[in-house]
């Protein structure tokens, strides 16, 4: 049996038009930080370069190593900047900081990513991976408990004034205050999903005021 974890975490799932206070599970995450516009820096390419290839690595391994398949979960982010408002207001990519992240079931180990990137370095061969962005990669405990989130349907610029109508509106009147980094979930591969379709989680972790 695969074992899907975005059926298992109900902070995996959200409605549009509407903020929903959660309290998000500690989970654990493959790992890696950059800076810099999605759209152009090279760190982005190369990071998923890295990722995506040992998120599934770790698939295969848990599969046929220890009876444990499960499916791959979905690219997230962690994003911020020195100023909020790059994000909403003043929308300017080229300022932002990011962790891109794929969760991993909590049966995996340090020891088992360290077998699947063996693996991914020897499949690539040596010009074919990044042999420094595979080692970027590591394992990440994340504990973000209480949290507000969103479903955003739309394309990824559209999310400032949903972001702006969060941050500015919705989670003072709740009497939260923001604490960590604005957390997305991408639930839709963009290469094959239309801008307007795009379905993605906005959440931003609180605290009480």
């Amino acid at each position: 049996m695969t074992t899907d974890v975005k059926r298992l975490v109900p902070s995996y799932r959200a409605r549009a038009g509407r903020f929903a206070v959660v309290e998000v599970p500690p989970l654990q995450h493959l790992a890696v930080d950059g800076a810099g516009d999605p759209n152009t820096a090279p760190a982005y390419a190369r990071a998923l370069a890295a990722l995506y290839p040992l998120a599934y690595a770790l698939k295969f391994l848990s599969r046929d190593a220890l009876g444990r398949d499960h499916v791959v979960m979905p690219l997230e982010a962690l994003w911020w900047s020195a100023d909020p408002a790059t994000f909403t207001s003043a929308r300017d990519k080229s300022r932002w900081s990011w962790t891109l992240m794929i969760m991993v079931p909590d049966w995996i180990g340090e020891e088992h990513v360290g077998t699947a990137r063996a693996t991914v370095r020897r499949r690539a061969g040596p010009r074919a991976l990044d042999p420094t962005a595979l080692e970027e990669v590591r394992l990440q405990p994340l504990d973000e408990g209480l949290a507000v989130q969103t479903l955003h349907v739309g394309p990824y610029d559209d999310e400032g004034p949903v972001l702006a109508a969060m941050h500015d509106a919705f989670i003072p009147a709740q009497g939260l205050r923001m604490t960590g980094h604005h957390h997305e979930i991408y639930l839709s591969d963009p290469r094959r999903t239309p801008p307007a379709r795009l379905r993605t989680i906005l959440r931003q972790p609180v605290a009480r005021a």
